[in-house]
């Protein structure tokens, strides 16, 4: 779904005032100062915005309040990934936008491997943390991931112990606020098209502080130009 201009205007002044956080009061003449419009014209944007189900109002005795939905956060991320991709953060990269979602926890048990934790290493440039982030991807980023499958992505080898024979996988160099991480994807998985899996050398829910439903920005660089710590 499309959205104009002056309402893309409208929900990124929401957004700066705290509105991805939760409702935060908005009065139409502080909007109509923000948005270089009259109070009206600020009224009719936020209606609109109301109606595409972009944000949701309530009215409480100290006043008006708004907070942007998901749908209106994804929007947002939306144009946030154009822009990284016309201004460098991501030039001639690709951007992914999800939520942070539980894993059933076979990660920690696969990362755990010495073949496979040796072989990561190598991506990373370091020892990565025994355990997945996992993300379900927005679905403007869906068709992004498909395309990564185009890219040069590094081939992680099977082998097989103990009498039980383990898969061949893939990953691919990216970063997550600035950590080095890589999208793993396993020889044979059952993970739907709009989840992820990161490996990274650090824990990273503990690292950024997520919880299940917090939003991330995936960034695939063209070249390896991921910074870690």
């Amino acid at each position: 779904m499309t959205i104009e201009a002056e309402d893309l205007a409208c929900l990124k002044a929401i957004a700066l005032l705290g509105g991805c956080r939760g409702p935060v009061y908005v009065s139409s003449q502080s909007l109509a100062a923000a948005l270089g419009a009259s109070p009206q014209t600020a009224a009719r944007r936020l209606k609109s915005l109301e109606s595409a189900l972009y944000v949701t109002r309530s009215v409480r005795p100290a006043g008006q309040y708004v907070a942007i939905t998901r749908a209106g956060e994804e929007v947002l991320h939306r144009e946030y990934s154009d822009y990284c991709r016309l201004f460098g953060r991501a030039s001639a990269g690709f951007v992914l936008t999800g939520s942070v979602v539980s894993g059933v926890g076979e990660g920690r048990y696969y990362m755990a491997l010495p073949p496979y934790r040796e072989q990561f290493a190598r991506v990373l440039g370091e020892d990565p943390f025994p355990g997945t982030l996992n993300v379900r991807l927005d679905g403007a980023s869906v068709p992004v991931r498909k395309r990564l499958d185009a890219l040069d992505w590094v081939p992680i080898h099977g082998f097989v112990a103990e009498d039980r024979t383990f898969g061949d996988a893939r990953a691919l160099p990216c970063q997550v606020d600035g950590y080095r991480c890589a999208i793993v994807v396993p020889g044979r998985t059952h993970y739907p098209e709009d989840i992820i899996e990161l490996i990274a050398a650090v824990p990273l829910r503990e690292r950024l502080g997520l919880a299940d439903m917090d939003r991330v920005t995936v960034e695939v660089p063209e070249r390896d130009e991921v910074d870690h710590d």
